[in-house]
């Protein structure tokens, strides 16, 4: 049975690579039974040949970005190679992506009949996201492991706590129980799914295929959703729907397009003060 624990992955903290994925935003997706061809093609991905070691992964993203005028064109370069894990092989896909993550919908598809794990961290701004689909499936997501989504949200409770992080056996923070290191904690808990451990030098020494990933379209929202949780396990949850919004938008800018009136009001003291003076 694996037994990764976070303390595994405490070389993330002193490896250059992982800084340039943290400062940089990625996302590391692992997916079972399919080839890396497979997936970049599912990924809509173009092909860019081969890339020696993350560095050459890292060259061919960095020659991809001095291409492209755009500032906020969101299109990448990912990599992608073979490796063992449980059930067979898998594919590892990384991508220096800002954290955008490959779209839920490929996901599933990959998932089918499978299994994909992914985590990312969006760069330089704390949002860390865990994706667990099955066969199709999103079976859990989460930033923070206390506050859980997705069709079977409380399943991976015994191995979030089995890794690490502090948790009641019910799924609930627990305060009495010593913190973690998040971010090692989620590359355990991909472990513990996978078979597959994550190592520097698996990344750095890996013949990828590499793949240029198109700007996805933005997708049409209906709301938004703040859902924060402090260092206490406190949580700030709040959901407006589009018309919601629309509404106050639409007040909002009624009040700052209607005339400024400006009235003025002598009054009495003031008046008699000057008509004083005046004498």
């Amino acid at each position: 049975m694996n037994s990764a624990t976070a303390h595994d992955y405490a070389w993330i903290r002193t490896s250059p690579l992982f800084r340039h994925a943290m400062e940089s935003g990625y996302t590391l997706t692992l997916i079972r039974g399919r080839s890396p061809h497979e997936v970049l093609r599912a990924m809509e991905a173009e092909p860019r040949g081969t890339g020696e070691g993350s560095a050459g992964l890292i060259e061919a993203d960095d020659a991809h970005r001095a291409e492209v005028d755009d500032y906020w064109d969101e299109s990448y370069v990912a990599g992608a190679f073979s490796t063992l894990g449980e059930s067979g092989d898998w594919t590892l896909v990384l991508g220096f992506d800002g954290g955008l993550g490959i779209a839920g919908a490929c996901m599933e598809t990959l998932s089918k009949g499978g299994r994909v794990v992914a985590h990312s961290t969006n760069g330089g701004k704390p949002i860390h996201l865990f994706h667990w689909f099955e066969d199709g499936e999103l079976r859990t997501t989460f930033e923070g492991p206390s506050w859980r989504d997705g069709s079977t949200p409380d399943e991976l409770v015994p191995l979030l706590r089995d890794v690490g992080f502090p948790l009641t056996p019910g799924g609930e923070h627990d305060e009495s129980a010593p913190d973690v290191d998040r971010k090692a904690g989620v590359f355990a808990l991909s472990e513990r799914l996978t078979g597959i451990r994550v190592t520097e030098s698996l990344l750095q020494d890996a013949t990828y295929e590499l793949g240029l990933v198109p700007e996805q379209p933005a997708e049409e929202w209906t709301g938004v959703v703040i859902d924060i949780t402090d260092a206490h396990g406190e949580r700030l949850y709040r959901e407006w729907t589009y018309e919601e919004i629309a509404t106050a938008s639409d007040r909002a800018r009624a009040q700052a397009d209607a005339p400024v009136v400006i009235t003025y009001n002598e009054s009495p003291a003031v008046g008699r003060s000057e008509h004083q003076t005046g004498e």
